[in-house]
C-alpha cells in the first residue's frame, strides 16, 4: 500500500540547507513527481525565492530543530551543507567550523529517517575531510564539473546511493550562449572601481580577466559581488565598457530558470545563486531515479552514462 501511494502521489523529499530549492527545480526537470517537499532553511531571502516559485513547499526551519518523529516517511533526503569550513578557498577550518558541523545533522537525519535515497553536495576539499564524509555516508563521491552542462566552471562532489551516476555528456555551452546584451548602465564598472582593480592588480599581479563568447565563465560564488571585492577580477567588455555579470546571467550559469530569483534585491540574488546548485547537474543525477523504476533496477554501483529517459512521469520504484 505504501509503495502504491508513492507511485500514485509522488515522492516525499526532505531538503536540508535547501537555499532557493534548486533540488526542487532539478526533480521537476528530471520528470520526477513530488508529493511533499520539506525544506529546512533559515535565510529569509532564500525562503522568499522558494515560496514564490514553489508555494506548496513545506518550510520546517533550522536543521538542528528538525526531528524525525515529526515527519512522515521520507523517500529522498538531499542537501548541500555549508561548505566554508571545507573549501580550498576558505580558511580550512574543517569539522571544527560550526558551519561544517552541520554536516552531521545531515548524517543524523539520514540515519533516523532511513530514506531509500540520499544526495549530498559539497565543494572539492582536502582528501582527509572527504574521507570522513565518505565514511559517515558509506559511499564515495563523484566529482562533476558543472562546465559539462553549463557555461560555468564549478567543480563539486556528490555523495549519493542513487545508482548509475557518472560524468554527463558535454553539452558544450559557453558564455556566449547565456550572456545578456543591452545591459543597464549600473552593471558597468565605474572609473573608481576600475582604478581600485588596477591598484590591486599592481599589488598582487592578478589581472582583470575578460570573458570571450567561446569561453566558460568563472565559478559563481556568494561573495562575488561585494563592493570592490578581490573576487571581482573578471569582466564582460562591449562597446559601452567593462561590466560584471548580471543576476539573470548568474541564473543561466547555474541553469536556474530566468528571473527565478527576481523577487529579492540584486545583491540577495547574487548571494542566493552563489550558494545554490547547478540545476542541470543535479537533474542529470535524479534522472537515474526514473531509470531505476523503468528498468526495475536496485541500488547498483556500476557507473554508466545513462541514456536520456523519455518523460514518462514514472516514479522511482521505492520499497
Amino acid at each position: 500500500m505504501v509503495k502504491q501511494n508513492i507511485e500514485q502521489n509522488g515522492l516525499r523529499v526532505l531538503s536540508l540547507f535547501d537555499g532557493i530549492s534548486c533540488g526542487q527545480i532539478a526533480l521537476e526537470r528530471a520528470g520526477i513527481r513530488v508529493d511533499k517537499y520539506f525544506s529546512s532553511e533559515i535565510d529569509k531571502y532564500a525562503i522568499a525565492i522558494t515560496q514564490k516559485n514553489y508555494p506548496n513547499t513545506i518550510q520546517i526551519g533550522d536543521v538542528i530543530e528538525v526531528k524525525a518523529e515529526n515527519l512522515p516517511q521520507i523517500n529522498l533526503i538531499i542537501g548541500g551543507s555549508p561548505c566554508q569550513g571545507f573549501s580550498f578557498a576558505g580558511k580550512q577550518l574543517n569539522f571544527e567550523d560550526p558551519r561544517s558541523k552541520l554536516f552531521f545533522e545531515f548524517v543524523r537525519l539520514v540515519k533516523e529517517l532511513k530514506p531509500r535515497y540520499f544526495l549530498l553536495e559539497n565543494v572539492k576539499m582536502k582528501q582527509e575531510y572527504q574521507d570522513i564524509i565518505s565514511e559517515q555516508l558509506g559511499v564515495k563521491p563523484v566529482l562533476i564539473n558543472s562546465n559539462l552542462l553549463s557555461a560555468q566552471n564549478r567543480k563539486r562532489l556528490y555523495w549519493t546511493n542513487i545508482p548509475g551516476i557518472s560524468q554527463p555528456e558535454n553539452a558544450k555551452i559557453t558564455w556566449g550562449d547565456i550572456r545578456e546584451y543591452d545591459v543597464a548602465d549600473n552593471f558597468y564598472y565605474s572609473e573608481k572601481g576600475l582604478a581600485w582593480i588596477k591598484r590591486h592588480s599592481e599589488r598582487t599581479g592578478k589581472k582583470l580577466a575578460i570573458w570571450g563568447n567561446d569561453e566558460k565563465c568563472q565559478m559563481i560564488e556568494a561573495s562575488h559581488f561585494k563592493n570592490y571585492s578581490a573576487q571581482r577580477f573578471f569582466a564582460i567588455e562591449d562597446k559601452k565598457g567593462k561590466r560584471y555579470i548580471t543576476p539573470l546571467e548568474c541564473e543561466r550559469a547555474q541553469t536556474v530558470p530566468d528571473n527565478y530569483t527576481n523577487c529579492v534585491s540584486n545583491s540577495r540574488r547574487y548571494h542566493a545563486l552563489g550558494n545554490g546548485w547547478t540545476v542541470d547537474v543535479v537533474s542529470n543525477i535524479f534522472k537515474n531515479l526514473k531509470l531505476n523504476s523503468e528498468k526495475g533496477k536496485t541500488c547498483a554501483t556500476k557507473h554508466v552514462i545513462p541514456p536520456k529517459p523519455k518523460d514518462s512521469g514514472i516514479l522511482p520504484n521505492f520499497t
